[in-house]
Parts: structure tokens; C-alpha cells; sequence
């Protein structure tokens, strides 16, 4: 799955979805797509990932407590 960098607009590879997807989790280890090759893998802050439409990642894979709000 690909994620976009907020800041930047670059493309990172997600290589753990389980990770993505469980909300108690704040990194996700993903490769960045830019340039030539893919870069090693490296750990991103989920708050600073959204998907490459601009659209924001779901609450139910950032915040656990989404179903008290």
C-alpha cells in the first residue's frame, strides 16, 4: 500500500499494514519512493502520512480511542 508524505508529497511504501492498521500504533515502517530506487526501510509517524489523494488516514487506524468521541 502507498501513503503520501504530508510535508513533502512523497510516495511511501507501507511494508507493515498490521501496523497501519492498529490505532495503538503511532510509526509504520514503509519505504520512501523517490528518485531512482526505493530507499530502506525506515519508521514514519502516521499523523504525518495521508493517502496520495490528500485525503487523512481513517481515525479507526490513529486514534483508539475514536469510539469514545
Amino acid at each position: 500500500m502507498f501513503l503520501a508524505e504530508k510535508s513533502t508529497g512523497h510516495m511511501i511504501e507501507v511494508l507493515d499494514t498490521k501496523a497501519l492498521f492498529d490505532p495503538n500504533e503511532s510509526t509504520v515502517k514503509g519505504s520512501l519512493h523517490f528518485g531512482e530506487e526505493a530507499q530502506d526501510a525506515e519508521e514514519f509517524a502516521k499523523a504525518g502520512l495521508n493517502f496520495p489523494s490528500g485525503e487523512s488516514l481513517p481515525l479507526c487506524w490513529t486514534d483508539p480511542d475514536y469510539r469514545r468521541r
